[in-house]
């Protein structure tokens, strides 16, 4: 049998643009990664994402997605230290369902990585990742196109534009100048691999062609992960692993 935990987070065109520029070494030495999904709902939700139940939770819905993208990159952490909570009125919330998490994994080498998820961020632009490293930054706001292309425009992987984010919403680039100074540049986001591709590649997994694109330790370290921040935010200690 050939399964695979949905993962297609990893074909986001703003996270395959950010690879791309550490790849090349960009930012230089890193020193701090934030991946956010930050909304503004304050509104009482109404679909089963927003009920206490086992796999629950904004941290469990979104948050497994940005904490995925980090173990994909850096790997497991030596610590986590997380805040899980309510954002909404009483009102809205009732339940006291967990709506917003902020969870930060440190590494050995003084590197950490944050990822966070908000309800009650009312912004126009609202902040997808921000990376510093001792010889630039990289900051995105808006997040990945595909799902509302897919969901609300009725658009078809195989339309033309799928995956083409406006030019608006491309990334900054800063870098530091052998005279000090920063110089900025507008990083256009890359959109030749996408969603499509990720499922592709699960069609030839289960063609026997290949193995899954995403092998099912990787979403099982995530889940630790979640369980450890939900633990950290339950006693207001870090958690070592």
């Amino acid at each position: 049998m050939t399964y695979l935990l949905l993962s297609d987070r990893r074909y986001d065109t703003d996270f395959l643009t950010l690879q791309r520029l550490l790849k090349d070494d960009s930012l230089g030495r890193l020193v701090d990664f934030e991946t956010h999904f930050d909304r503004y709902v304050p509104g009482a939700p109404s679909t089963w994402k927003s009920k206490n139940i086992a796999g629950g939770g904004a941290i469990y819905d979104l948050g497994s997605h940005l904490l995925d993208q980090i173990v994909f990159l850096f790997g497991l952490p030596k610590r986590v230290t997380a805040f899980i909570g309510t954002q909404r009125t009483k009102e809205n919330n009732p339940d006291d369902f967990a709506e917003f998490f902020t969870v930060i994994l440190q590494y050995a080498n003084g590197f950490s990585a944050t990822a966070r998820g908000t309800c009650i961020s009312p912004e126009a632009a609202q902040l997808r990742y921000w990376i510093r490293g001792d010889k630039g930054s990289f900051k995105k706001h808006h997040v990945d196109v595909q799902e509302p292309q897919l969901r609300r425009q009725g658009m078809k992987p195989t339309d033309a534009g799928y995956a083409e984010e406006p030019k608006e919403h491309h990334g900054i680039l800063t870098t530091v100048q052998n005279d000090g100074s920063f110089k900025t540049e507008v990083i256009p986001t890359v959109y030749e691999e996408n969603y499509r591709t990720f499922y592709a590649a699960f069609a030839s997994a289960i063609a026997g062609e290949r193995d899954v694109p995403v092998p099912p330790d990787v979403p099982a370290k995530v889940i630790r992960l979640i369980e450890l921040a939900k633990e950290s935010a339950k006693t207001g200690k870090s958690i070592e692993l």
